[in-house]
């Protein structure tokens, strides 16, 4: 088998395909049904699972949310002898950011970043600057710090400002145009979500002008775009056409119907050298 295309992201070998955390945790992006069936078809076993096949398709590296339950499924695939490396977001949910940073940090992640829509809800507010005592906050951890966003004038403030960033979480698809409230909170949340065809052009312009490593998702405007095997190769092949040769791609994948991490390594291994 080929291997997949690695690229060095903060000090570590890091596949440039990663598998994306939002289906372990429920989020499709789809509607509350899709939500519930992810929430139940991935258990414990069937995340551990999902993490040794990833392994064994060469993705080395995974992404979810630092809550106490993906601490607790990085934890059990190392202590089963797993390898796969962790980039973490911050969670939200909990009182104290900073706190939460500071969990996190036990459970050996390679990176920690946070949460795209907490930094673009906080942009709309007018305290984004508070974001960036959190981005110091993971530094203080002895941890490679980057942020989230959906809004490519958020990454290019950052920069502009000198934020100690090491990388960038890049949405596709600005979902962020107002206010974003959680599904868990606003039944309507998915039915805002927009996904423009020029979207992609424009972050991935940012993207390009950023030294730092980035790391795109929601590539397949989650799910919209892969109805067919050549969508699927299409969506690939737009994304890493567009991103600097040292950027990344997040993917996320529901394994119950058919094993979604081997057809996309298989799709990432035919598109790059």
């Amino acid at each position: 088998m080929k291997p997949l295309a690695q690229v060095e992201f903060c000090g570590q070998r890091v596949s440039r395909l990663i598998c994306g955390g939002n289906p372990l945790s429920g989020f499709s992006h789809v509607s509350a049904e899709l939500d519930e069936e992810m929430i139940e078809y991935y258990t414990m076993p069937a995340i551990q699972a999902l993490l040794r096949e990833c392994w064994q398709q060469g993705i080395n590296t995974f992404q979810s949310r630092g809550d106490r339950h993906q601490m607790r499924a990085h934890l059990e695939h190392r202590l089963a002898g797993g390898k796969m490396q962790w980039i973490a977001q911050t969670a939200s949910e909990f009182a104290s950011i900073e706190a939460n940073i500071a969990e996190i940090a036990g459970y050996k992640p390679i990176a920690i970043y946070h949460h795209g829509t907490h930094t673009d809800n906080s942009w709309h507010m007018g305290k984004i600057d508070r974001i960036r005592d959190l981005v110091r906050a993971i530094k203080d951890q002895g941890l490679p710090a980057g942020v989230g966003s959906h809004i490519p004038e958020v990454i290019e403030y950052m920069e502009e400002h000198g934020w100690e960033t090491d990388f960038y979480m890049c949405c596709f698809y600005n979902l962020a145009r107002q206010y974003k409230s959680a599904p868990a909170v606003d039944q309507d949340a998915y039915q805002r979500d927009h996904f423009p065809e020029g979207d992609p052009e424009r972050m991935a312009a940012v993207m390009r002008q950023v030294k730092k490593p980035c790391i795109g998702f929601k590539i397949m405007a989650a799910s919209r775009n892969c109805r067919t095997e050549a969508d699927t190769r299409a969506a690939f092949q737009r994304a890493f056409s567009l991103i600097k040769p040292t950027d990344l791609v997040n993917v996320g994948i529901f394994q119950k119907r058919k094993n979604q991490v081997r057809e996309n390594a298989d799709h990432v291994r035919a598109i790059l050298p």
